[in-house]
């Protein structure tokens, strides 16, 4: 009789829900042979097997998998795990995305080892093994310039969009909507109201859901205000470097308890000390596709003087010689005054430069601005203004009626800085779902409709609508001008509409700010992922092992506390993201 045929082994599936894993299983604590299934489906559907080992042979291993804690230990030593940057997993994550058949978020599985390096506590305090959210954290900075195209201040939604465009190829043109992806995601202010990472600060967890006021000391306005108009100056110039800089070191600077009286208080500061001081020191001024030449010693001790010595400028003579020079420039500061119309990028406002014109009333005369530039102009001085919050709350509530009236359910929440707590804010951020995950389809155009009815929606800067046919994965955008009720004062606006299953990564993006949105996306990238405004999605890899791009295995987010979780960062009520 001829002997039995092996049963063929099922072909494996590339784009399967452990795409991206590259997985070493430990050995202990579980059935050899309840291992060997696991490791069989875990390739079948993408995933990769390793050897501990396989770092140093140039593989690189993202996740450990063990039954608990002290399998863990038998097979791995403590030196290992802290150099070790990925994810450590139970057993049971596998075998609950394999129930559910997608991936789910890492963090209710995650093994605490740590803990079986402290002292035993006392009968009746002992542990699981399981990981539970810190109370406290350190995060580290991170430099930007380690990642390009992240946009630093040009671009308002960090997670939304890479490096600031200008809104020329992008808008609305007065006449109708604009249907076809909507690549154009972010907005222009004056303020410097954006959204970005900072290092090495405290975070507490919040003690409870409630909207709070974020209310700093303040005590050091006569920096945060010079430096404010450097983030204004620099991100015209396209100078993102530059921009980030100082925008990281204001939060820092508006909390601290006490008054500045000297640059050396705050050099050793996170964010603040060498970080900003090595940026300052560059060799060069480059300012995008424009280059300023400064041939004296004098200016150029000017441009790259230390932050310390800026601060004790500062806090000595109440200005800073280098943004005196700046302002005093007339090309910096013309280009800086026409970065600050809404649609004009640092390409655009050159080029009107380089035309001749010096002026807003130059710009006015110009035939080639755009129908959204030429609105930005008109309404200039409009949009600079901040509005109150009471005002901006009054508003969402005037936003949240009108969509409940047409599509009952609906889910309208104002992000941006108002979400964070800030007393005003340059523009209202309106994120948009509902949660039967359908009914949102095709709800924006009757929305804005209605607005326009009600004389709240004046002008149009950008329309596009995606959920109708599912291009740009399904959401749909409007950039306007609005009016609060019974004023003609024009003020900026977005709605962002978002399918119910990239609502969570949408509103965490929209919120900001964009310090926080840069550390989580930085994060993601290191374990794996891709997290942009859309969703939370596994790395390509290209042939060589590198990351090429998102797939399209999108993470189950339901809520932005998932995001936090699956990429092991501790959740910041909306208030404490003010980094």
């Amino acid at each position: 009789m001829a002997p039995k045929r092996k049963p063929a082994e099922p072909p494996r599936d590339a784009e399967g829900i452990f795409r991206g894993v590259s997985a070493f299983f430990v050995p202990h604590g579980v059935q050899s042979r309840r291992l060997e299934v696991w490791k069989q489906k875990l390739v079948q559907m993408g995933g990769r097997l390793e050897k501990k080992d396989a770092d140093a042979k140039g593989a690189r291993i993202n996740h450990v998998l063990a039954a608990d804690a002290k399998a863990l230990l038998r097979e791995l030593t403590a030196d290992w795990l802290h150099r070790f940057q990925g994810s450590v997993v139970s057993f049971d994550w596998l075998e609950e995305c394999l129930k559910s058949g997608e991936r789910l978020p890492e963090h209710k599985f995650t093994i605490n080892y740590e803990e079986e390096f402290k002292p035993k506590k006392a009968a009746g305090a002992g542990g699981t093994g399981a990981s539970n959210p810190a109370k406290r954290s350190k995060m580290s900075s991170e430099d930007p310039e380690n990642h390009k195209g992240t946009g630093g201040q040009g671009v308002k939604k960090e997670l939304a969009t890479g490096e600031h465009q200008d809104a020329s190829t992008h808008v609305h043109d007065g006449s109708g909507v604009q249907k076809g992806p909507g690549q154009l995601a972010h907005s222009q202010t004056s303020s410097g109201d954006t959204k970005d990472t900072v290092g090495s600060l405290d975070i507490e967890e919040a003690s409870s859901g409630e909207p709070t006021t974020y209310a700093p000391p303040d005590l050091n306005r006569n920096i945060t205000e010079i430096f404010g108009k450097l983030i204004n100056i620099y991100r015209a110039m396209g100078d993102d470097r530059r921009s980030f800089s100082y925008y990281k070191a204001i939060p820092v600077i508006e909390k601290l308890p006490f008054k500045i009286e000297s640059g050396d208080q705050v050099k050793n500061l996170p964010t603040i000390g060498k970080s900003l001081k090595d940026h300052m020191m560059l060799n060069s001024c480059s300012m995008g596709q424009m280059e300023f030449e400064h041939r004296s010693s004098k200016k150029r001790l000017i441009l790259h003087s230390s932050f310390d010595s800026q601060i004790n400028e500062i806090v000595t003579t109440g200005k800073l010689s280098k943004l005196e020079h700046f302002e005093n420039d007339e090309k910096v500061r013309t280009v800086s005054l026409f970065g600050e119309v809404w649609g004009v990028g640092p390409a655009t406002a050159l080029k009107l430069y380089d035309k001749g014109h010096r002026t807003l009333d130059d710009l006015r005369k110009d035939d080639s601005l755009t129908y959204a530039q030429r609105t930005g102009l008109k309404f200039f001085d409009d949009i600079r203004q901040r509005i109150p919050r009471h005002e901006v709350s009054e508003m969402e509530k005037l936003l949240q009626d009108v969509g409940k009236d047409i599509l009952p359910g609906v889910i309208i929440v104002c992000g941006g800085s108002y979400r964070r707590g800030k007393s005003s804010c340059g523009d209202m951020d309106i994120v948009i779902t509902h949660d039967d995950g359908k009914s949102h389809v095709g709800f924006l155009p009757k929305f804005v409709q209605r607005l326009k009815d009600i004389n709240f929606l004046r002008e149009d800067l950008i329309f596009s609508i995606n959920s109708i046919e599912g291009t740009d994965s399904g959401v749909d955008t409007y950039f306007g001008l609005c009016t609060y009720p019974g004023r003609e004062l024009r003020h900026r606006i977005d709605l962002k509409v978002y399918p119910r299953n990239r609502y969570a990564s949408g509103l965490l993006a929209w919120t900001g700010n964009d310090v926080l949105n840069r550390r989580l996306r930085i994060l993601a990238e290191s374990k794996g992922y891709v997290l942009d405004d859309t969703g939370l999605y596994l790395a390509t890899q290209s042939s060589g092992g590198k990351r090429a791009g998102r797939s399209e295995a999108i993470v189950n987010c339901h809520e932005e506390k998932d995001v936090f979780d699956t990429l092991g960062f501790p959740y910041l009520e909306p208030h404490e993201r003010n980094l």
